[in-house]
């Protein structure tokens, strides 16, 4: 199935204010939020690799102890097993892309 439509990718709202699509492979997941401004990312660590990119709105993200706020185009590289946390400033739609694949958001 190389062809999907975002349409058709059900939304679950994975924890307070977040509300997440997610496509999987094999090898990653690409997740595409909307998340409702002043929802909080709690700290966490996990072993994937992830790539956030702000398509809308305004992030505050902390990683490894260091916080930016960006807009749309901007992206955070986060390496596997760092600790890090965000918080929407407005609402935001947000484009995370994981490696290896998140089982846990299958």
């Amino acid at each position: 199935m190389p062809f999907i439509d975002w349409d058709t990718v059900p939304s679950r709202e994975i924890m307070p204010g977040f509300h997440g699509q997610m496509i999987h492979t094999d090898r990653m997941t690409l997740s595409r939020w909307r998340i409702e401004a002043g929802a909080a990312l709690p700290e966490h660590a996990h072993p994937h690799e992830q790539i956030t990119t702000v398509l809308e709105g305004t992030f505050e993200m902390t990683v490894a102890g260091e916080t930016r706020t960006f807009g749309p185009g901007m992206a955070v590289v986060i390496p596997g097993n760092t600790p890090h946390a965000g918080r929407a400033i407005t609402e935001c739609r947000v484009l995370d892309v994981f490696q290896p694949a998140r089982d846990d958001y299958r």
